[in-house]
């Protein structure tokens, strides 16, 4: 009777029972995993472009990260509970915050309205960009993947007649195009132009007696490895902003997430995320031309810290698998 009884102890202990083991290894696996994702994305590690391109994705492994922690808590499985639990709590803490407004400076009555569209080597709708620079007021655009022919049919769409100057020296073909449009008065200043993506400068003369230097910003795109080095130097290379020198605006497709070390530290430079400002770091701007990829944030207007973001906004054009971006910010 008493060997039954331990028997049937035995069979209802689900923890330690040799038939659970595919179960344990599992609930282990899945938290190593989240575990380890979460310990690259914290450590800022980005030797390998493969993660490079894996990490843009970190906000849809934070949303499902719970999950394996549930399970193991539930199943008494505190060891591998514990593990999943920190990292879901790790990830939530990276990537809850786009969610949620921040404090920022209160600014002066100037304002600069910004607008930027990565134009898909030139074949996006004209006629609705100029249409969107009307309806959203823009003082700036900055462009992508400006080519001639686009610019040409731009300014015949009427771009000029709402942002006459210009800085185009970078138009050219393919993705390695670059331009600045404005409502003010513009001067042109050196680009940065790193693998063949350009980024044009421009200082703008904002009224008041102000005046911001912008940038078109368009590092390399990591989709090879060949490329990898190209993404990191151009994102170093953009300039830095806040203290006490000239204001500084930086508009346009980074390649680039919140969950990437070097995009961080170029915000860490002296900018705000204007998406991130407003609690609107989440929304996505790319892809949009029909593939099966998940939407992540790679298009933004990051504003000098002495700015405060009063609006975003993200805006579908047709013809181009990038969303436009608008910002509003107030100078200082």
């Amino acid at each position: 009777m008493a060997v039954e009884e331990a028997v049937t102890q035995r069979a209802a202990r689900p923890a330690g029972h040799r038939g659970w083991w595919p179960l344990d290894l599992a609930l282990w696996t899945a938290a190593s995993l989240f575990a380890l994702w979460a310990a690259l994305r914290l450590s800022g590690w980005e030797a390998l472009f493969r993660w490079v391109q894996l990490v843009s994705f970190t906000p849809y492994v934070a949303a499902v990260a719970p999950l394996p922690a549930l399970a193991a808590l539930l199943l008494r499985r505190w060891g591998a509970g514990a593990v999943a639990a920190v990292a879901a709590l790790a990830l939530a803490a990276a990537v809850l915050p786009r969610a949620l407004p921040e404090d920022a400076p209160a600014g002066g009555p100037r304002t600069l309205r910004v607008l930027s569209a990565n134009l898909l080597e030139g074949r996006a709708g004209q006629r609705a960009l100029v249409d969107l620079v009307r309806a959203e007021h823009a003082d700036v655009l900055t462009l992508q993947e400006a080519t001639p022919d686009a610019a040409d049919r731009l300014e015949a769409a009427g771009l000029l007649d709402l942002l006459p100057h210009r800085a185009g020296g970078l138009i050219r073909g393919g993705t390695r195009g670059s331009a600045i449009y404005a409502r003010f008065p513009v001067r042109e200043l050196p680009p940065i132009d790193i693998g063949g993506f350009g980024q044009a400068r421009a200082m703008i003369a904002v009224p008041g007696g102000a005046e911001v230097e912008v940038t078109s910003a368009h590092p390399c795109a990591p989709y090879r490895e060949a490329l990898h080095a190209c993404w990191r130097d151009g994102l170093r290379a953009l300039p830095g902003a806040g203290g006490e020198g000239t204001l500084r605006v930086l508009a346009g497709d980074f390649n680039s997430t919140l969950d990437h070390a070097e995009l961080r530290a170029v915000i860490a430079r002296g900018y705000r995320d204007a998406a991130d400002a407003v609690g609107e770091g989440l929304r996505a701007t790319w892809p949009y031309d029909g593939r099966p990829v998940p939407g992540v944030a790679l298009d933004r207007v990051l504003a000098d810290e002495r700015m405060a973001v009063t609006a975003f906004r993200v805006h579908e054009l047709p013809r181009t698998d990038h969303r436009a971006v608008f910002a509003e910010l107030r100078l200082p």
